[in-house]
């Protein structure tokens, strides 16, 4: 894949989808067929296929012998090789793990996911990690053709590395030691390592049909962090920590927050937060699914402590959109699943925000991709990661694997 500066990784990314969508739907096709089939001129078809039969997901199988004599040389027939090659992506999330399997014409082919506890240690996690995977192997998908593997890790303020900021430099290089080395001895390749929730913004903007390329994303549930794709580009920031909207100041005399400031984001909107917030007000909540069952039941006091969180994470968000100019908006994690009307207020406060400028007002959604948004994320990047869209850094955390992985011992 070659670079450039004007975000044409993604509109190739988006031109490569049109090609396996139409081969998927129609079967086996000439090349003519599958420019019509898929919108494109005959020279971005070339382009887009020669890439697609370099990395396997692509293939010739046949040529149509049955032309005419003197008609020029026979037309190939192209079909989808979808068992050529796989990706794994992994999302070590602060309170579960998510595994995805895709193929080479970037279906997703295998998903699961398991809880763990906050406080688990990172040896377990990543134990159990790869127990998802050997579940998933054991139902059928096999990891015979793996190509690589991308693992998304917390944010550097999250609560998976530490109750607070004390300690958590340390706890997240031991981290991301330890993941690099159950990987390489497990797969035989070294992992794409990035945050989860960068990952997961990288997702919403390739894998969602008509998202444009300048996109914000807010993950919300036991922490807040985030992520942002600019001009096709995932932004990392000068030094790796754009996104963490989750430690913008909101309420300068609240409760301290674990980065070490006082009335961040994270203390007002993230799940525990709102969850404290409304058995403050009297109404006993013990997780998610009590939360969720007072969002259908319409409690006012639930309500009420929404709006207040939406609110305030809608004028942050206003802040990020004035500053960007995003296409789109996504809100994801467990808060966005449990309780659409925090969505709608974060939407109705970037837009009283934001109304005063003409052309300012985003696309404000929940995620479409759920929690399986990091590990989807991860094998985008691995599958683009020499394009502008990923843009990683030279050094281990974009290691490119130069010889065939170890077969799955799973």
């Amino acid at each position: 894949m070659t670079t450039s500066t004007d975000g044409t990784a993604l509109v190739r990314w988006r031109h490569e989808a049109r090609v396996l969508a139409a081969l998927r739907e129609h079967g086996a096709l000439r090349r003519a067929e599958l420019a019509a089939a898929a919108g494109l001129s005959r020279t971005t078809l070339s382009e887009i296929v020669a890439d697609l039969v370099g990395r396997g997901a692509v293939r010739v199988v046949s040529t149509d012998a049955a032309r005419r004599r003197g008609s020029g040389r026979p037309a190939e027939v192209l079909a989808l090789d979808p068992s050529s090659g796989q990706y794994l992506g992994i999302d070590l999330a602060h309170a579960a793990v998510h595994v995805a399997v895709v193929d080479a014409s970037h279906d997703v082919i295998a998903s699961q996911q398991r809880d763990v506890a906050p406080g688990t240690a990172w040896n377990e996690r990543i134990r159990t990690a790869l127990d998802v995977v050997d579940a998933i192997a054991s139902s059928g998908t096999r990891l015979d053709a793996l190509q690589g593997v991308g693992v998304g890790l917390p944010g550097p303020y999250s609560p998976a590395w530490s109750v607070d900021r004390s300690g958590a430099r340390d706890s997240s290089a031991a981290a991301r030691n330890a993941v690099e080395d159950a990987v390489g001895r497990r797969f035989g390749v070294a992992p794409l390592l990035d945050t989860n929730t960068r990952l997961a913004a990288l997702a919403e903007a390739v894998r969602t049909p008509g998202t444009g390329e300048d996109l914000v994303y807010l993950r919300i549930a036991a922490g807040i962090g985030g992520g942002i794709v600019v001009g096709g580009r995932l932004v990392h920031g000068g030094r790796g920590l754009s996104g963490e909207l989750g430690h913008a100041t909101v309420r300068p005399d609240g409760p301290r927050c674990r980065c070490g400031k006082r009335g961040c984001l994270e203390t007002v909107a993230s799940v525990p937060a709102v969850l404290a917030a409304c058995v403050e007000r009297g109404v006993e909540l013990r997780g998610l699914a009590d939360l969720e069952q007072a969002v259908d039941r319409a409690d006012p006091v639930v309500e009420a402590v929404l709006r207040e969180a939406g609110v305030a994470t809608g004028q942050v968000l206003a802040g990020t959109v004035l500053a960007l100019n995003p296409t789109d908006v996504v809100v994801g994690g467990a808060l966005a699943s449990v309780a659409p009307p925090f969505v709608q207020q974060v939407a109705s406060t970037i837009t009283f925000e934001v109304h005063p400028i003409d052309g300012a007002r985003p696309r404000v959604r929940p995620s479409d991709l759920g929690d399986s948004g990091g590990a989807v994320g991860a094998i985008v990047a691995l599958q683009h990661r020499t394009s502008l869209l990923v843009d990683y850094p030279g050094g281990h955390d974009a290691s490119i694997v130069t010889s065939p992985p170890r077969r799955s011992t799973s």
